[in-house]
């Protein structure tokens, strides 16, 4: 059975550095790294996992608390969260806190009972009490997605501007009554959804009615009901944005629902690109997101803190894009 004299020899390197390169406990250079890996497995070298995890005191696992698991968004940062994870060495325990506080602080209490090494969270609208929790057991946080709390480093989109530019898009199609499906309440995502719309709307002259403005609590059902309301109305909205992927087709649902065609009578774009948006009728502008690198990001923030836990917090906001196609009317 090969050991880590063997992929020291093979590698050119000290059994020092195959060591720093397995547990990431000093930085070293790509090409050093990349020679240990390739010992490793030229050797079929397997570290003992049980043995590292006593020695070092961690068990190079990361937990990530994010609510949604199933929606495409949330699944496409997970990916990149794995893929810097796995090329570190560690594994990923998933949990779900279902936006609700309580159930937050129960899930990163279970996941620091099984010794994480760190936790990417994705927060709830009022997350004091999870965060407040890790501190006191000195457990390394990075914030996903949902920003807010420079104490902590976090990764996540640009959300105001690209809603703006989706306010600029239809204002220039000649559009006046412009509804905005907004996600939960009082998630950092969502008010930052909310400012942009109102930003947009300012520059372009747009005055601000906030029967125009309701809430699709980041669900398709309830989208769809909201939506449903804003259509009755004898002043109906000529377009809709959608603030989140769930809520668009929840949208789209109540459009057709209501006997209505798009764009030809309603106009509709959202926040978040998905794999079908391209294949829907009509084809779907949305803001596209940088998911996987939003993951990469925090998997490499939150390894940055655990090997150093003094190191000054980084807070990284990631450029959206506008994908322009037909649903708005003019593809």
């Amino acid at each position: 059975m090969a050991n880590m004299a063997d992929v020291a020899r093979v590698a050119g390197v000290s059994t020092a550095t195959v060591s720093h390169v397995i547990n990431g406990t000093r930085a070293v250079r790509e090409e050093t790294r990349l020679a240990v890996e390739a010992a490793i497995a030229e050797t079929g070298y397997s570290p003992n996992t049980l043995a590292r995890s006593l020695a070092t005191g961690g068990t190079r696992s990361l937990a990530v608390v994010m609510s949604a698991i199933s929606n495409p968004y949330f699944g496409q940062v997970l990916q990149g969260i794995e893929s810097e994870a796995v090329r570190q060495g560690y594994t990923l325990l998933l949990a779900d806190p279902r936006d609700d506080p309580e159930h937050e602080l129960t899930v990163v209490r279970s996941m620091r009972e099984r010794q994480v090494d760190g936790v990417i969270l994705a927060p709830s609208a009022e997350p004091e009490r999870a965060l407040k929790y890790l501190d006191s057991q000195r457990v390394p946080v990075v914030l996903a997605d949902r920003l807010g709390d420079e104490r902590y480093d976090q990764v996540g989109p640009d959300n105001a501007e690209p809603t703006a530019r989706l306010v600029d898009h239809l204002a220039e199609l000649g559009h006046t009554r412009i509804a905005m499906v907004s996600g939960l309440s009082g998630l950092t995502t969502t008010d930052e959804r909310l400012s942009g719309y109102r930003d947009g709307l300012a520059r372009n002259g747009i005055g601000f009615d906030d029967e125009l403005v309701v809430e699709g609590a980041s669900a398709s059902d309830r989208a769809a009901r909201v939506t449903a309301g804003l259509l009755a109305r004898q002043d109906a909205p000529t377009a809709v944005i959608a603030a989140n992927n769930s809520m668009t087709i929840g949208a789209m649902q109540a459009i057709s629902e209501a006997g209505l065609r798009v764009p030809e009578d309603v106009a509709l774009v959202g926040f978040d690109d998905f794999p079908w948006a391209d294949w829907f009728s009509p084809r779907l502008t949305v803001i596209a997101q940088p998911s996987a690198e939003i993951g990469t990001t925090a998997a490499r923030l939150l390894l940055r803190r655990i090997a150093d836990p003094d190191s000054s917090p980084q807070t990284h906001r990631l450029g959206s894009n506008l994908v322009h196609r037909n649903s708005c009317g003019c593809g």
